[in-house]
């Protein structure tokens, strides 16, 4: 199975059986309650899930787990929701990208049964880092966190986030920022500052 925003606009393939996390599965339940329940038993993992953090090929998102603490990390995705690092997670290509081919955009009127793993009453700030199309979803999924959020964004304008701190991460590097923002947290700074 290979999830993806929109199965229908898929390529057809034989081999490859497309379908969206909340579509049904054999067994009558959603795929997305299928991968709750191989994380709510470490026993069984018939699909041999991987953790969300182990998912993300560059070193420095495990470099902030191991700096911050996995239970304190969580992935943003645009599949599954706000997701722990440890979360058993199915390989997907969904992405809110503009650029992305038809089948895996999610657009922001699509329905999802996202995942929001983070506690409501969490004290410490919350922070994300990442590409604005994704920011709408953090709002919408934080929205009744009572501590801090801070966006870091690095685009020329200012994105909408009511109830969130902006701060513009300041870099000549365009592609991957968050990789260098996220570094900088693990070091405990942002821009040779302490973290709020």
């Amino acid at each position: 199975m290979f999830f993806v925003a929109h199965p229908d606009k898929a390529p057809q393939s034989g081999s490859v059986l497309y379908a969206r996390p909340d579509d049904k599965s054999d067994e009558g339940l959603s795929w997305r309650d299928l991968v709750l329940r191989c994380n709510e038993t470490t026993e069984n993992n018939p699909f041999d899930l991987l953790s969300a953090i182990t998912l993300y090929a560059h070193p420095v998102y495990q470099r902030l787990a191991d700096a911050l603490g996995r239970n304190n990390v969580y992935a943003l995705w645009a599949g599954w929701g706000m997701i722990s690092a440890d979360f058993l997670t199915p390989i997907y290509d969904i992405t809110f990208s503009p650029s992305a081919e038809p089948y895996k955009r999610r657009r922001r009127m699509d329905r999802y049964n996202d995942f929001f793993m983070l506690p409501n009453d969490v004290n410490e700030c919350v922070c994300f880092i990442g590409r604005k199309d994704y920011v709408p979803l953090f709002v919408g999924l934080t929205k009744a966190v009572r501590s801090p959020r801070i966006i870091f964004y690095n685009s020329v304008s200012r994105t909408n986030a009511p109830g969130c701190t902006l701060k513009r991460f300041e870099t000549n590097t365009r592609t991957n920022w968050h990789y260098e923002c996220a570094q900088l947290i693990a070091a405990g700074q942002v821009g040779g500052t302490e973290m709020p």
